[in-house]
């Protein structure tokens, strides 16, 4: 038994294509979603164009929101007709799981990009017979999905259109304002660098301003500047104008950042943040660079400023307890996630991906 549903399938590098599959009841544990909306981030470019290590046939999207239609044994705090926000994936058994770390599970990179779910099974079959795996645990580029209840977050919201606002919560702002919130904590009037203003970026200037940091550094590209100012920096740098550490020094008297996020996808802007740095300084990488390489200088850059430098995946969240609390950010006015949004139609979704590829939106947002 199964559900005839359409789905993006990526079949080879570089190429989506729209087809009929079958989608499998839910197991134990897990839900079915209708699909009312996914926002595309730059990891689902990664995996279109496999800087990422996945196998095709697979069915991207990792910031799904939608209406639950049925849920399998086992389930607890979710029923049918619920509006959900998906997230990211997590076994639910691990040391870090257990201990509320699903960030850190042991099998996150293989739940978030090997294709199957946490038991090693898949749930979407094409035409040819053919299993097709999914991305982060949901494939919300489809109109249907399956989901655990672990990566599934229950929102109040009064209707789908107000849902759909909320896509990019899923991963990409969850993981600039969590870097910011859980991973730096940073005290009220500190000053952090942000490098890099797309939506995680974004996130984190609107982190930081919630934070109360006083001094919030946007480093941006060709765009971006505008709403990393409308959202709380203090100071602006074009990263491709001049000596950009030179420039955080002078605005920090010298001093350098207390905390800075890199999240531009620029080996060269790591570096940069680097030696921007101030001393016992907190520096978080949260870019997809695959198995990139990076140039330290250990005694200047790390040791001798006793600098902590951290990766972050998904913000170092909990999203059972962190999206809710950037919900009511949202509802409070002081996380505008909305302001971020481009709607395209579930058929227009090359142009869309196209789109964010080339940097013309901040939050490209598939509406089915």
């Amino acid at each position: 038994m199964g559900k005839q549903i359409k789905a993006a399938v990526i079949r080879e590098k570089g190429k989506v294509g729209f087809e009929t599959v079958t989608i499998a009841e839910p197991k134990a544990n897990e839900v079915l979603v209708r699909l009312v909306a996914s926002g595309i981030c730059h990891t689902d470019i990664a995996v279109l164009e496999q800087f990422l290590p996945v196998q095709y046939p697979m069915v991207a999207g990792h910031e799904g929101v939608g209406v639950i239609e049925s849920v399998g044994p086992g389930v607890t705090d979710l029923a049918a007709g619920d509006r959900v926000i998906m997230t990211f994936p997590s076994c639910g058994v691990c040391d870090s799981c257990k201990n509320s770390h699903p960030y850190a599970c042991e099998e996150n990179f293989r739940l978030f990009f090997g294709g199957d779910y946490a038991d090693g099974t898949r749930r979407l079959t094409g035409a040819d017979g053919v299993e097709i795996g999914i991305m982060f645990g949901q494939g919300s580029f489809a109109t249907h999905a399956i989901a655990n209840q672990r990566n599934t977050i229950k929102v109040d919201v009064d209707s789908d259109e107000a849902l759909a606002k909320l896509c990019s919560i899923g991963c990409g702002i969850q993981t600039g304002a969590g870097a910011v919130l859980n991973r730096m904590d940073p005290r009220p009037g500190s000053t952090i660098a942000i490098f890099g203003v797309g939506a995680v970026g974004l996130a984190a200037v609107m982190a930081a301003k919630i934070a109360g940091c006083s001094t919030i550094i946007a480093v941006h590209g060709r765009r971006g500047r505008d709403l990393a100012v409308e959202f709380g920096a203090t100071h602006t740098i074009n990263g491709r104008d001049g000596d950009v550490s030179a420039k955080i020094k002078e605005i920090t008297g010298g001093k350098g950042v207390q905390y800075a996020l890199e999240c531009a996808g620029s080996l060269d802007m790591v570096t940069t943040m680097l030696d921007s740095m101030a001393k016992e300084g907190t520096a978080i990488l949260v870019s997809v660079t695959a198995d990139a390489e990076l140039p330290i200088r250990l005694e200047p850059q790390i040791m001798n400023p006793s600098l902590t430098l951290a990766g972050a995946v998904e913000g170092c969240s909990n999203p059972k307890v962190f999206i809710p609390e950037l919900v009511k950010f949202y509802n409070e006015g002081k996380l505008p996630v909305d302001k971020l949004n481009k709607f395209y139609k579930f058929d227009e979704i090359n142009e869309a991906l196209q789109d964010c590829h080339e940097g013309k939106v901040v939050k490209p947002i598939l509406v089915f």
